[in-house]
């Protein structure tokens, strides 16, 4: 996994670090940015990351979500993770930030190409 993970904020929040509250977080974002983080910096920054998510709305896949996801797994070819990612963006009506090029072309995604050295 060579790409960071994404950050939802609803569109009706401006976005900014400093409204963390408003963040929404899949469920499985948790397990992205755990392993990220644990595989870069260990696992005392890893779990600091993860604290830092459980201060948003962390959301659990459910059945609804699971079939949503699905579907737009199907629509739009995004890997299963994607897929869930996007399905809890859109039942929140949240904007994705990201820098995963999967979510480039979608609706309500901000995308931030990576930066090249």
């Amino acid at each position: 996994m060579g790409k960071f993970p994404c950050a939802f904020w609803r569109l009706s929040s401006r976005p900014g670090l400093t409204a963390i509250e408003k963040l929404i977080v899949p469920s499985i974002t948790i397990t992205e940015v755990f392993k990220f983080v644990l595989r870069q910096r260990g696992e005392g920054m890893a779990l600091e990351a993860i604290a830092h998510m459980e201060q948003g709305k962390v959301v659990p896949l459910d059945s609804s979500l699971a079939i949503d996801s699905a579907k737009y797994g199907i629509d739009y070819k995004l890997p299963l993770a994607d897929s869930i990612i996007y399905a809890t963006g859109q039942k929140f009506n949240a904007l994705i930030w990201t820098q995963d090029i999967d979510f480039k072309s979608l609706e309500n995604v901000k995308y931030y190409p990576k930066k090249t050295i």
